[in-house]
């Protein structure tokens, strides 16, 4: 049997999908975002969900 090919499996797999609605404004900033900064879109919204977590959590 042959060894297997292709990509090696991540630490980290980012197997979950979530698909949201937002309107053209929104759009507009995370196009922003991801070009200024070099970063994927959903490296932006990721990085979002972490601040918004992180105050949540010293909010307690």
């Amino acid at each position: 049997m042959s060894p297997r090919t292709g990509r090696p499996k991540s630490d980290n797999s980012k197997d979950t999908m979530l698909r949201v609605r937002i309107d053209e404004e929104t759009v507009h900033k995370l196009e922003i975002a991801s070009k200024e900064l070099s970063i994927t879109k959903s490296e932006v919204v990721r990085n979002g969900i972490e601040n918004e977590y992180r105050k949540a959590v010293a909010k307690k």
